[in-house]
């Protein structure tokens, strides 16, 4: 007799409730409301406002970093390709150029980095951790000579645009707009946000592309063999991260209204922690934009909890790296168990018969 035994397809409830987001989601409303609960203040629609304006840049890179990661590899040169990018821009501006022209060289010198690794990872071979590790130095050392490690901030007669750009709300609050007080007003940052995660979602659900990316990631020679074009497509996931980037970097411009080349410094490592607490698999194959963005919201609200709750910002990093370990160990399977699940059925002795 046969010992196959059928398995029963799971259905979209029961994949939506055994999925990392959900309970990541699950947790940040906790958070949220234990929060509220013990101070008021935090769930003020002017805190509201600034959590979804401090996550949002994150949020952005991370929906780059999951197409990367999916591909099963990892981009460390974000940060400084946020550096780079805000440094040609801003020197574009004090050379008097129009807004959209030194946003289009920014943008082209963050799709130049990406481009870069993409070559090296897909079409020499090379590891990614290796690759964007050093375009994390190049990049942040041309950023610093480009502006001769001075702050650039005389950005010329476009100057009110840029600000407009990066400092824009909605829904605006006072007598000449619609909106009440209790509505927090959402920054640009945060519908720039919300639109990219709606697209790569779409694309995430409905495309061939998607499929042939998440096939690279969960056997790469396997896709290769059934005709997918992976080097093309693991050079687009680091192209599109380099995007993602400079997407951020060019509104962190207007936001603040200068530039300094150490802008993104040490991003890198809370996006990947973002990434990966959202549900994307390090081992590559596993991932979703609306994880991505929910991962970046968890991380922002737990450091704005310990700075109202009197914690040291010191502390914060240490969350951020027990939340990756957290992360990769529920995301992990052996035998078709997470990692965790493993572990306690072997720490907890099996009952006798």
């Amino acid at each position: 007799m046969s010992d196959f035994v059928p398995t029963k397809e799971q259905t979209a409830f029961q994949r939506v409730i055994s999925s990392q987001p959900f309970w990541v989601t699950i947790a940040l409303i906790a958070l949220v409301m234990l929060m509220t609960a013990m101070e008021p203040s935090f769930g003020t629609s002017e805190n509201v406002a600034n959590v979804t304006r401090n996550f949002a840049p994150f949020g952005i890179m991370a929906l780059g970093m999951t197409v990367v990661i999916i591909t099963g590899g990892i981009d460390l040169s974000v940060g400084s390709i946020m550096g780079l990018v805000v440094i040609v821009a801003g020197l574009f501006l004090t050379w008097h150029y129009p807004w959209y022209v030194a946003f289009a060289m920014g943008l082209f010198s963050g799709l130049a980095c990406g481009a870069v690794n993409g070559f090296f990872v897909a079409y020499v071979g090379m590891p990614s951790f290796v690759v964007t590790l050093g375009m994390l130095s190049v990049a942040r050392s041309l950023a610093v000579v480009f502006s001769a490690n001075q702050m650039l901030y005389q950005f010329g007669p476009d100057a009110p645009i840029v600000k407009a750009i990066g400092q824009a709300k909605w829904p605006r609050h006072g007598p000449e707009d619609w909106a009440p007080h209790w509505i927090p007003e959402l920054s640009s940052q945060f519908w720039t946000m919300v639109i990219l995660a709606l697209i790569v979602g779409f694309v995430f659900n409905f495309t061939a592309w998607a499929r042939h990316l998440f096939a690279i990631g969960g056997n790469e020679e396997a896709a290769r063999l059934t005709g997918v074009p992976v080097d093309w497509i693991k050079f687009q996931a680091y192209v599109f991260s380099a995007f993602t980037a400079s997407v951020a970097s060019l509104l962190l411009l207007g936001y603040n209204g200068s530039a300094i080349n150490a802008m993104g410094q040490g991003y890198e490592l809370r996006v990947i922690a973002a990434t990966v607490i959202g549900g994307a698999s390090l081992m590559g194959g596993a991932g979703t934009a609306f994880g991505a963005v929910i991962g970046s919201a968890f991380l922002e609200v737990i450091r704005n909890a310990l700075l109202m709750a009197g914690i040291d910002s010191n502390w914060q990093g240490a969350f951020v790296g027990a939340f990756i370990v957290l992360a990769v160990l529920l995301g992990m399977q052996t035998g078709g168990k997470s990692i965790l699940a493993a572990s306690l059925a072997v720490l907890m002795p099996k009952k006798s018969r």
